[in-house]
């Protein structure tokens, strides 16, 4: 045991006491935090500039220039089309809208005509068709002589308030199921990128050390399966202390980089998905509904939920990074050939980040209830599923399966580790490696 905490020890201090690991786990949240304050900034931007366009109408009683904004004015001029058109350069417009007379005035379709030289931005085309959507739209009801209030009360928003039908159900509103997907699907991408990043670290530090030969110093003294599950344990210290520092950094650097560049979440404001009709909801009913956001948080069983994400972040890491040293193990000098033999690992871990997809939005489906319970699966889609209060049966076969396929694979890729580790040149194949796994010690 003490040979083995030596080997943890090692590893750990090696790569937390590297500059690059201090400058990046440093710059990291630094990056971050400048980067959504250079997102805000961005949408932040107003364009000084505000473009002229000259309005010709057919339309009686039909005016935009009530439609002006910071960025675009509407004009009538005094001169005719033909005029403005001939002397353009010099008019000081940016454009022409052209307004041609309303053949039918049932019609839902009419067509309009803007001039210009340059090329049209989707700003300005979206402003000019929602302005004279809405201008037609009243000077229709106006010619049909419609009650305006009438017509308005015919909008109707319907939402779905979900009631639990015995009173000690679990909350089913529509605010946990999304508070409940957000949750499940954060948690099912720290799991993917825990089991690429990571893994893929254990594996180039068993590479690393084989090609420059130290390993065959360190077997002399310590066992192969004691110095492989050293470094899985020392390299995924090595993980958490990064996260968890970056846990700590990230909301302060953003925080104190706001503050420097004067950028508030107001700001998104200018989104474009932040436009659109009022009436279906927008930044303003968010801003109302923090409190509800909150009051979801605080209900959800988190005393439940994280001890199980640590379980399956635990079951999941050994799994993948056992396998990820068997292949390291595997590796010779050439790299591309080794490449080939990471497939099998990696294919799992793609189709477990689609079905955790899945999963958060039918969180009870067929395909996500037994994905979370496969072993190679459960890891990543297990997590994804436990804002959703799976049943407690579901649970326990999951971890149960979980744990006893990560012992049985750390097992097996000690023994690939132990033979695999001390092979040199000779190009490996998924035979060679099935026979190290009968072969004795």
């Amino acid at each position: 045991m003490s040979k083995l905490w030596l080997i943890i020890k090692r590893e750990y201090l090696t790569r937390v006491r590297k500059r690059t690991f201090i400058v990046a786990t440093f710059l990291t949240p630094i990056a971050f935090a400048l980067l959504f304050a250079m997102v805000g900034l961005i949408f932040s931007y107003e364009d000084d500039v505000a473009l002229k366009i000259a309005v010709f109408d057919e339309i009686p009683a039909l005016n935009i220039s009530e439609g002006s904004s910071k960025n675009i004015r509407y004009i009538y001029p005094n001169d005719s089309f033909e005029t403005v058109r001939n002397n353009f350069d010099k008019s000081g417009y940016d454009g022409i809208l052209v307004i041609p007379k309303m053949e039918n005035i049932s019609s839902n379709k009419h067509t309009v005509y803007y001039y210009t030289d340059e090329q049209m931005s989707l700003e300005v085309k979206v402003n000019i068709e929602s302005k004279l959507s809405a201008s037609i739209r009243e000077f229709k009801i106006d010619s049909f002589g419609l009650n305006k209030k009438e017509l308005e009360s015919l909008k109707t928003r319907v939402s779905i308030d979900p009631q639990p039908i015995n009173a000690d159900s679990a909350d089913t509103s529509s605010m946990a199921g999304v508070i409940a997907a957000a949750i499940g699907g954060s948690m099912g991408l720290i799991m993917y990128m825990t089991v690429f990043i990571y893994g893929m670290m254990v594996m180039r530090s068993v590479m690393e050390e084989k090609v420059s030969r130290i390993v065959e110093v360190m077997i002399s003294s310590v066992k192969p399966f004691q110095l492989m599950m050293g470094k899985i344990i020392g390299v995924g210290a090595v993980g958490l202390t990064q996260v968890a520092i970056w846990v700590v950094l990230i909301p302060i650097f953003a925080v104190i980089v706001n503050f420097i560049f004067g950028v508030d979440a107001g700001s998104m404001d200018n989104l474009p998905g932040a436009m659109g009709d009022p009436n279906l909801g927008g930044l303003e009913e968010m801003d109302m509904n923090v409190g509800l956001i909150m009051q979801e948080l605080a209900a959800q069983k988190w005393w439940l939920i994280i001890p199980l994400f640590i379980i399956y972040f635990l079951g999941g890491y050994f799994l993948y990074a056992s396998l990820f040293a068997a292949v390291g193990s595997a590796m010779s000098d050439d790299m591309g050939e080794g490449q080939a033999l990471t497939i099998p690992i990696t294919i799992p871990v793609l189709i477990a980040f689609y079905i955790m997809i899945v999963a958060v939005r039918a969180p009870n489906s067929t395909l996500a209830v037994w994905s979370s319970i496969f072993p190679l699966f459960s890891p990543i889609v297990m997590p994804a599923r436990l804002a959703f209060d799976p049943p407690a049966w579901q649970i326990a076969l999951s971890i149960i399966s979980l744990i006893g396929t990560a012992v049985f694979f750390v097992w097996l890729s000690a023994r690939i580790y132990r033979v695999g580790i001390l092979m040199y040149g000779k190009k490996i194949s998924f035979r060679e490696i099935g026979k190290w796994m009968f072969m004795r010690a």
